[in-house]
């Protein structure tokens, strides 16, 4: 029974399987969503720019409707004619044809994004088996494309009842108008149904929308042992290891930059180590390494430290040794407790001298040496 669980499509999908399914083409789609994006684009286009096509259309109406005598017996007069006319309209509707490209593109953006897959145009002989065809016919999406045909069609239908049933007179009462009101009035009409159009294709996309997410996200569906040998691949991969390791250590080199300016004191050798340090009296029971780094990580700790007023003192030895004998986050060795504490002292003393502003007290002198026990600094025997 386990064994069967285990083989179900009862996972969802991975974002490693979505992207694949991506670079193989295949994203959801919804045609409906593009048909009425494209409706509603060219519609809102040509009502927004009602006037000037209005005036170029009647233009071209008064334009075709009238022609003299050498238009009526001369062809090639007819045919520079025609070919104006034809220019003439192109023009006309090339905002439109410019809207609607667009409008094509967005709507599969909207649900996959745009997606270029060579993989999709390769020949795939399974395409051809009669019996997968037979099964798509008889498949939930085939039912889907059913209903959605029917949908449209009474839609469709439907709008040409209700204007036929609702300005049936008016259609022919355009025929006694003027080129002005025949094409106000038509486009009237035209519109209005439009609008009715529009608002069944938005219903239907409403419906085909959430259909199609949710028919592409369960063709995609996987079982837990596709999701354990992905995971073995994942993990077994040599480049995504490595990325994940660089991305954990500049993650980690951030975290301790962030604390070099909480430091205490920052000791360097003095360019190719740096270590700071930081002491809470009663919080902590020894001074804590919070950061440490050779040659640009040092000169990065030590400017970094500059630029917030926390102290950079030389002494190379006790720099190599806490490089050398303490992690980040650790507390110092206690053999090196004497050399440390000389060095916090004279921190403090400097923070009281630059609090007093040299009125009272007198400037601290930096240790010439720190007491170093025999074995703890790796530079000693160079």
């Amino acid at each position: 029974m386990a064994e069967d669980s285990d083989l179900e499509r009862t996972e969802p999908a991975s974002s490693r399987r979505i992207e694949k399914a991506r670079e193989e083409g295949q994203v959801p789609q919804s045609r409906e969503l593009q048909a009425f994006l494209v409706l509603f684009v060219a519609v809102g286009g040509i009502w927004m720019m009602s006037g000037w096509m209005g005036q170029h259309a009647t233009h071209i109406v008064r334009e075709g409707l009238s022609f003299g005598r050498a238009g009526a017996f001369d062809a090639r007069v007819m045919q520079a004619t025609m070919a104006s006319l034809g220019w003439s309209a192109l023009l006309l509707a090339a905002p439109v044809f410019i809207l609607t490209f667009f409008a094509a593109i967005l709507a599969p953006a909207m649900l996959g994004g745009l997606v270029y897959s060579p993989k999709a145009l390769n020949l795939n002989l399974s395409r051809l088996d009669p019996l997968a065809g037979v099964r798509r016919m008889f498949s939930v999406r085939s039912l889907g494309e059913l209903v959605k045909a029917v949908l449209k069609a009474l839609l469709i239908g439907g709008v040409i009842t209700w204007v036929v049933l609702h300005d049936g007179a008016s259609l022919f009462a355009m025929l006694q108008q003027t080129p002005e009101g025949g094409i106000h009035h038509f486009s009237t009409l035209v519109l209005r149904a439009a609008v009715a159009l529009l608002a069944g294709l938005a219903f239907i996309a409403a419906i085909d929308v959430p259909f199609q997410l949710w028919q592409y996200y369960s063709g995609l569906r996987m079982t837990k042992e596709e999701l354990r040998q992905e995971h073995k691949e994942m993990e077994g991969d040599p480049q995504l290891k490595a990325r994940i390791r660089s991305q954990q250590r500049e993650m980690a080199r951030k975290r301790m930059m962030s604390e070099v300016p909480k430091a205490n004191v920052v000791v360097t050798n003095p360019t190719h180590f740096a270590v700071a340090l930081k002491y809470e009296q009663g919080a902590m029971a020894a001074p804590q390494v919070v950061a440490k780094g050779i040659n640009l990580v040092a000169q990065k700790i030590r400017t970094l430290a500059e630029e917030n007023q926390v102290p950079v003192l030389e002494i190379p030895p006790l720099a190599r040794a806490l490089y050398r004998h303490a992690e980040i986050g650790d507390q110092i060795p206690s053999s090196l407790y004497t050399a440390v504490a000389e060095v916090m002292a004279y921190v403090y003393q400097l923070d009281q001298f630059v609090a007093d502003g040299g009125r009272t007290l007198q400037a601290p002198v930096l240790p010439a040496a720190v007491a170093m026990p025999d074995g703890m600094d790796p530079g000693a025997a160079e």
